[in-house]
């Protein structure tokens, strides 16, 4: 399937050094808005570093430009916990167990034999643009670049988990992967998923992405594919499911990752005390890629926009344009739609006049919901959905 790797072996001072070559401004409002560009990563273009250690790597916007898959070498990286570069395919082994009828250990080779089956979905960090949130929040300043679309193939979880047999009265599926917390007493990276929505023939236990054996950085061997919810779920280096007979009180889903339980997340700057649950679905969103906030563009009668959206965890229906602060807006023509899970190429044509110009993108997926035109904010920074601002001076 793959040969074993033992990556991330370069010194950390050489990965800074090599990291700091050239700097990139993701233009963060609320703080330090340069961010290095690296290529010392194993298997990884250019990136954007965010962190060393465990990385954190973000997708420059001219990577979502090329089309809507996001190639494997410019996929954002995001781990909790530091990546296990030890990954030896013949020893490697899928637990099954807790309220089940027959506990199982699948090899990669077992699970090989099992149905195979495609999708295409959008890969997205909760935070993703967090450093865009204004007042500014606590956690990675990421830009626009934590999510990515890929073609994941594997194993659906219905069919392991039909292997295992789900015993009476199981609630909820929990997963943990090889990735170990690097201090004593830390919490174990653990997300789990209600036992329907396991077994509902579209989350995978991905071993490919794009073509490819899944790359070291990106969860190798085995990941957890959960269409349409944030990337928390989808667990990385997977080596272990358990059913449980209630709710996962685990600090990763009663503490961590959750979301104001309010419309479209957002409460007041500042604000504390509100009801909460955990983040799950996604919300549409559409990005400008052919100009990146800040630029400096040329005078034409025409000009071509080209963008990406998504529809959360629907699909894409349709797109729109606003060149006047959202006092009107006109439709964008959609390309090809490849799955309901996975990025729709957009574009539209404006007339651009000297000057400065702010340019509006709004998505609406397949069940109506729209991106709100007001900042969305909440103090985790989690599920920003609302319209993007693309700012250009034209000259």
């Amino acid at each position: 399937m793959f040969t074993r790797r033992a990556a991330l072996t370069l010194p950390l001072a050489a990965l800074a050094t090599r990291a700091g070559a050239a700097d990139i401004d993701l233009r963060l409002p609320g703080g330090p808005s340069l961010r290095p560009l690296t290529r010392a990563f194993p298997g990884k273009g250019e990136m954007i570093l965010q962190r060393l250690v465990p990385p954190l790597l973000e997708t420059p916007l001219a990577a979502f430009d090329t089309g809507v898959i996001t190639p494997n070498d410019r996929f954002f990286v995001r781990w909790h916990w530091p990546v296990p570069t030890e990954i030896d395919p013949a020893t490697w082994r899928l637990a099954v167990g807790g309220a089940v009828t027959t506990p199982l250990q699948l090899s990669l080779a077992e699970l090989a034999k099992l149905p195979q089956q495609e999708v295409v979905a959008v890969n997205q960090c909760a935070g993703n643009a967090r450093g865009l949130f204004e007042p500014r929040v606590a956690g990675a300043q990421w830009g626009q670049g934590a999510w990515g679309n890929a073609r994941w193939r594997g194993v659906a979880l219905k069919h392991v988990l039909d292997r295992a047999g789900v015993a009476a009265g199981a609630m909820v599926v929990r997963f943990a992967g090889a990735d170990t917390p690097p201090v004593e007493g830390a919490p174990q990276f653990r997300k789990a998923l209600a036992v329907d929505h396991a077994r509902d023939g579209e989350v995978l236990v991905a071993t490919h992405m794009n073509g490819e054996p899944l790359p070291l950085l990106n969860g190798a061997p085995l990941r957890l594919v959960v269409p349409g919810w944030y990337s928390t779920y989808w667990v990385k280096a997977l080596n272990h499911i358990e059913l449980l007979p209630g709710a996962d009180d685990n600090f990763w889903m009663a503490k961590a990752y959750l979301i104001p339980d309010t419309p479209g997340a957002h409460v007041a700057p500042g604000t504390k005390d509100f009801p909460k649950k955990p983040i799950a679905a996604m919300v549409p969103r559409a990005l400008i890629t052919s100009l990146t906030d800040g630029d400096r563009a040329p005078v034409a009668e025409r000009l071509t926009l080209r963008g990406i959206a998504m529809g959360g965890d629907q699909g894409v229906a349709k797109v729109e344009i606003s060149t006047d602060a959202g006092a009107t807006w006109r439709n964008a023509t959609l390309g090809v739609d490849i799955g309901r899970y996975s990025f729709r190429r957009f574009e539209a044509a404006i007339a651009p006049v000297r000057g400065p110009m702010t340019i509006l993108t709004r998505a609406t997926n397949s069940a109506g919901a729209t991106q709100p035109l007001a900042p969305i904010w909440n103090p985790s920074g989690y599920q920003r959905g609302q319209v993007e601002a693309t700012r250009v001076e034209f000259v």
